[in-house]
């Protein structure tokens, strides 16, 4: 048998890391069997039949044994020696070793050559099948050749030769045995560790899909204390400081309290509820877990945005049919109206009086016009074509055409957008609308606010959250509280030349986005709109 085929026929396992300890154990059986056997022969209270034959030998064979023991410690530690071959020489050792003792001590007769069972047994758990039953050949031919050295010597009759090849048989069979209880054992280690791996794996998978997923996941044991928050839930109750081990209640009421009535009469129409004034409407969804009705629940989040979407997608779309043909049969008669205002305007003789009752005519037609045009445009807005796109340079953009526009210098306008990279999803065109609508209203309002900046827009991710958000704030007078709910409202205006269509027609475009478009009062006065942008990694599925 040459090298590499001597090297290749060990076990492939018996090579890495986890077989040196096994090799160190077997080598440290070897020191303590070698230290026994050398003290036992010194020393006067051993057994007689110890180095019975040879003396000499038998101390001999125990001195080198042991130093060999002794050496092995350091080669096996450091690695010194390829694996493959350290376990050859020990098993070798051990075998010439216990042979020859077991010959200085009358040979088979003294039982010792049964250790060897021990030594072919540990070799064979290490290597291949065909190299324990080389371990074995050797052991049973050196006990062979040590018994006829016995009874030439005289030592013993040839009836010995009988127990030393029932010896060999017991080596065989020990290496057969071993070799195939160790491959067992390893094919069920790395079962288990691939099993183990497996489970951690899917541990981790799970883990992970709970966390991003889109749905709110909370789970609360019997006394509603929270023991699993998701990321989505985590965001939709407007990011708590504490969660585990908190209760329910703690977080939020209105959720608690529908728990608590789900609990009590397991039916009822769920009820949507907001953590915060400008969090989305969550609609929640209970589980029971366990078999008990006073064991843990499951809890799910919905943000009733898309629900919101839908249902304002065909608001839009009934009402722009409905548009469609009103503005049919408005705009040819205003049409007439105005232009016979103009011919009319066009006649030099008029008086003043008849003057001012044309330019009140071509005023209000003109109004109406722009009313009819709003409305039209909300015919357009059933459709969104949502984008991924960059928050801070796409305002930057913005702010800079509406400068223009306006005439405005560079500290008329501040943008404050951190961090740099916010992304939000979002159709632009419509975002444009709603921006520029927000925009002009704060320039209106702020234009003779004596300080600078005189608008301002503040944008980010909502208290290190995922979801990104975009504040308009303007230095005007404020809108009083008693009229802040009606802003938002169609037709709604405090102004003579306003339509109050502007903030509505807004926030029916964040809507369709599934945004959302709130008005936050400022203490130190003007006003602030925030538009809270869609998580950008929900992809949002147009309806048609």
């Amino acid at each position: 048998m040459d090298a590499q085929l001597f090297t290749n026929s060990f076990s492939r396992d018996s090579r890495d890391d986890k077989s040196w300890k096994p090799l160190g154990l077997l080598n440290a059986y070897r020191f303590l069997l070698a230290g026994i056997f050398l003290l036992l022969g010194l020393t006067p209270f051993g057994p007689n039949f110890l180095g019975s034959s040879q003396v000499e030998l038998y101390q001999l064979t125990c001195l080198a044994y042991i130093v060999i023991s002794f050496a092995s410690i350091f080669t096996i530690r450091s690695k010194l020696y390829p694996f493959h071959y350290q376990l050859a020489l020990h098993i070798f050792t051990d075998i010439a070793a216990i042979t020859l003792i077991a010959f200085a001590s009358g040979g088979v007769k003294s039982g010792i050559a049964l250790l060897l069972v021990v030594s072919i047994a540990g070799g064979s758990m290490l290597a291949s099948k065909r190299i324990s039953l080389f371990f074995a050949s050797i052991a049973a031919l050196f006990l062979l050749i040590a018994e006829f050295f016995n009874v030439t010597e005289g030592y013993v009759d040839t009836s010995y030769y009988t127990n030393a090849g029932i010896h060999g048989v017991i080596m065989f069979i020990t290496a057969l045995l071993a070799n195939t209880l160790s491959k067992r054992i390893m094919e069920s280690e790395a079962l288990a560790l691939q099993r183990g791996i497996d489970l951690a794996n899917l541990v981790q998978l799970n883990e992970y899909i709970i966390q991003h997923m889109q749905t709110g996941i909370i789970v609360v044991d019997s006394n509603n204390a929270i023991r699993l928050m998701n990321e989505s839930a985590w965001t939709m109750l407007s990011m708590p400081t504490h969660t585990i081990d908190y209760k329910l209640d703690d977080i939020s009421r209105d959720l608690d309290g529908q728990l608590k009535s789900w609990r009590e009469k397991k039916e009822g129409e769920r009820q949507t509820f907001r953590s915060s004034t400008t969090s989305p409407e969550i609609l929640p969804k209970f589980a029971k877990l366990g078999t008990t009705d006073t064991g843990g629940a499951l809890i799910f989040l919905e943000d009733n945005s898309a629900v919101s979407q839908r249902a304002q997608q065909m608001k839009l779309a009934s009402l722009g049919r409905l548009t469609a043909s009103i503005a049919h049969e408005i705009r040819n008669p205003l049409g007439s109206i105005s232009h016979a205002s103009q011919l009319l305007n066009e006649d030099l003789q008029l008086n003043d009086a008849d003057a001012r009752l044309l330019e009140i005519i071509q005023t209000n037609s003109d109004r109406m016009n722009k009313i009819i045009e709003n409305i039209m445009q909300l015919n357009r807005r059933d459709r969104t074509e949502p984008t991924l796109f960059n928050l801070k340079d796409w305002t930057s953009d913005f702010i800079n055409d509406f400068k223009h526009i306006h005439g405005l210098s560079d500290s008329d306008i501040l943008i404050n957008i951190h961090p740099d990279d916010v992304e939000i999803r979002m159709d632009q065109s419509q975002l444009f609308q709603v921006i520029d609508n927000l925009c002009s209203n704060a320039w209106r309002h702020s234009k003779d606010y004596p300080g600078f900046p005189k608008i301002e827009l503040h944008g980010g991710l909502a208290d290190a959250s995922t979801t990104p958000f975009l504040d308009i704030i303007d230095h005007g007078d404020g809108i009083p509280a008693d009229t802040a709910t009606q802003i938002f409202e169609p037709f709604y205006t405090t102004e003579q030349s306003g339509v109050g269509l502007g903030l509505y027609i807004s926030r029916e475009l964040c809507e369709a986005n599934q945004a959302r478009l709130d008005y936050i009062p400022v203490l130190t006065g003007g006003c602030c709109f925030r538009i809270t942008f869609a998580d950008p990694r929900r992809s949002q599925r147009q309806v048609v």
